[in-house]
């Protein structure tokens, strides 16, 4: 859901990222942060490995060393290299250039947390006590990186690292784990503040960082960060109400549930794809709900100067280009979930570099 890395069939030609509009700009894992002697995941079974595939463009797999740490469970040892996978579609492609050079180690750190948190709730064949095993093993790292503990892991030592040095708060990443591993356990929200604070948990920590990260996370600031991400986050679920509908057994659903009553519809209308008018009408009130959100954060791009605001110009015109194509479509996300084309890219990226 954040970075995936793509390249061209020439080896000299620059990496691009795109971005899931859950997340503000975190670039691709460098495998460095992979080092050492720690605790490997067991490779899964033949046949059940996942990989990083860009199924969109290139077919190429993309394999990242995404290794975990768990004191308690296992007795340390070399680490082997496990290929974890990401199959996920990514909205937002952004330069490399654009991200401040001095900000890149520390993104990475962050990024290799999030991602791999983030793939144990949500990717591959594991059991939900599994899931929440490994999530917990992550709470478990953050809580010896609060108490001065040194990690074996990798990752960890990296990420400990990244917290000293530029004085990060450590409820955001506890704040990451709570909504991942909600993911596990939660499939179902009753209202748009049930939503609102899954937002607050599952996106917002990342926006909250990258300010802490820059120097800027003044009280106004975070909170138009804080609807940016919040924002970016629920276009991400309007826009795949399909995906999340053939997620896990039953289903995943995001839209409130009290929404759909409002509007004459249930959970019938998701697996039958509907497009009635009733679907129309709460699919643009639910847009319109993001929009104005996204909206309200909007001074954040300006706020900020140098290549962090353009490249956060860049995600809100990119969330605002999404809602546009949902609403163009009349809500039909079943057969046609809006994605960003090169041309949009083309329109939105001078603007982005100039203003809002």
């Amino acid at each position: 859901m954040i970075w995936c890395e793509r390249r061209d069939s020439n080896p000299h030609a620059v990496r691009r990222w795109n971005l899931n509009p859950v997340r503000l700009p975190i670039p691709p894992l460098s495998h460095r942060f992979f080092d050492g002697d720690f605790t490997a995941i067991p490779t899964p079974p033949r046949g059940q490995q996942r990989f990083f595939i860009d199924s969109q463009r290139s077919k190429r797999v993309v394999f990242t060393n995404i290794i975990c740490h768990f004191r308690q469970l296992h007795p340390c040892r070399s680490a082997r290299l496990v290929p974890v996978p990401v199959n996920h579609y990514e909205n937002f492609p952004v330069a490399s250039w654009l991200l401040p050079s001095h900000l890149r180690a520390p993104i990475e750190a962050i990024y290799a947390f999030a991602r791999s948190a983030d793939d144990f709730a949500d990717e591959g064949q594991l059991s939900d006590a599994e899931r929440i095993g490994l999530l917990s093993g992550y709470e478990r790292e953050l809580d010896f990186i609060e108490s001065g503990t040194l990690s074996t892991a990798g990752l960890f030592i990296n990420l400990a690292a990244t917290i000293a040095k530029h004085q990060l708060p450590i409820q955001p990443f506890r704040d990451l784990l709570s909504a991942f591993r909600q993911d596990v356990t939660k499939t179902r929200y009753a209202n748009f503040e049930e939503v609102m604070d899954y937002c607050r948990r599952s996106a917002d920590p990342i926006g909250r960082l990258l300010l802490h990260l820059n120097g800027q996370a003044t009280p106004q600031n975070l909170a138009w960060s804080d609807s940016i991400c919040s924002a970016l986050q629920l276009i991400n679920h309007w826009q795949d109400v399909a995906i999340d509908w053939r997620k896990n057994e039953g289903g995943r659903v995001y839209l409130p549930l009290d929404d759909l009553t409002r509007f004459g519809l249930s959970e019938r209308d998701i697996a039958d794809q509907s497009r009635s008018g009733a679907w129309r009408k709460m699919m643009s009130f639910e847009c319109d709900r993001a929009r104005k959100l996204l909206q309200r954060g909007a001074p954040l791009g300006r706020a900020l100067s140098g290549r962090m605001g353009a490249e956060l110009r860049a995600m809100i015109a990119g969330g605002s280009a999404i809602l546009d194509k949902i609403d163009a479509v009349d809500g039909d996300v079943f057969r046609h979930r809006p994605t960003l084309s090169k041309w949009d890219w083309f329109k939105i990226g001078p603007r982005a570099l100039i203003s809002l």
